[in-house]
């Protein structure tokens, strides 16, 4: 049995209750009102944690692996390895100022006072960027620290930027890029490691298909070889002759990046009839 640590509550733990779900793995409906569960169909159980509190019960051996913010691996910085990532929960950490701040570089910074909930991420930056500043530790609600006059500025997670611009700041040095990850530490028995293994081997067959579609069209006979340059697939497109002579159809995967300029292609060649439909899973 595999122990996961997840968020308790909020948009990470919704995210990864639906990863799970994806991944075919069912975990009993109202879970979270509990601190455990387990799952039906695989041999998984559930911790449900504060997210701070997450790293350490990994590192302690409570938890074999857990799902949190890569901006709170990098602040506990605990004796845990990152083992997956997973593309979503997608934020940035950054240094904001007063609007009315003339900030040219991070130079600027020196000698201010800076209020954050994340100080060593923040001072582990400072020290990169050869800054001395104060750094002024608060739980929540950083953003008002200017306004009140607690701090010179501030250091924090942003997603829109619609927080800081409410309260008169503004975002002027992006420090970490940050996403849901999957951490863990190095040393784990192998059947452990046998479903961890098969954890990730899921999420890979998720991610890749969400970055895929599949597309089937009719075409003449004569254009196929264009088309086949156009649509290389995963080996090769799909073509199976139409009752009607001369026609064949086309099945193939193009990714989601190229998506709208392989259309365009496709149609100049006299493909019609291009249906194109989303993946749930793509396994290599």
């Amino acid at each position: 049995m595999l122990t996961l640590a997840v968020q308790k509550s909020g948009r990470l733990s919704e995210k990864t209750m639906k990863l799970l779900e994806d991944c075919g793995i069912s975990v009993q409906n109202g879970a979270t009102a509990k601190l455990q569960a387990r799952a039906e169909n695989f041999p998984l159980q559930v911790l449900y944690l504060r997210d701070d509190d997450i790293p350490e019960c990994v590192a302690d051996g409570i938890a074999d692996i857990g799902i949190v913010g890569e901006n709170v691996f990098l602040e506990k910085a605990r004796k845990v390895s990152i083992i997956k990532r997973l593309g979503f929960s997608r934020c940035r950490m950054s240094i904001a100022v007063p609007k009315e701040f003339d900030y040219k570089s991070v130079r600027d910074l020196d000698g201010k006072s800076i209020a954050t909930s994340y100080p060593n991420i923040l001072k582990a930056f400072l020290q990169r960027e050869n800054v001395k500043a104060e750094i002024h530790e608060i739980s929540g609600s950083v953003e008002i620290a200017p306004g009140i006059g607690l701090a010179d500025a501030v250091f924090d997670i942003v997603s829109t930027g619609s927080t800081l611009i409410s309260n008169g700041l503004k975002e002027v040095e992006i420090t970490l890029q940050s996403e849901a990850i999957i951490i863990g530490k190095d040393t784990i028995n192998a059947e452990k490691q046998e479903i961890i293994d098969e954890l990730i081997f899921r999420i890979k067959a998720i991610n890749r298909a969400k970055k895929n579609k599949y597309i089937m069209m009719n075409a003449p006979n004569e254009a196929i070889p264009e088309i086949v340059k156009i649509l290389p697939g995963i080996k090769a497109p799909t073509i199976v002759p139409l009752s009607i002579e001369g026609w064949s159809s086309v099945q193939s995967v193009i990714e989601e990046s190229e998506f709208w300029e392989r259309i365009q292609k496709l149609k100049m060649t006299g493909a019609e009839g291009i249906i194109v439909v989303p993946l749930e899973k793509m396994i290599d």
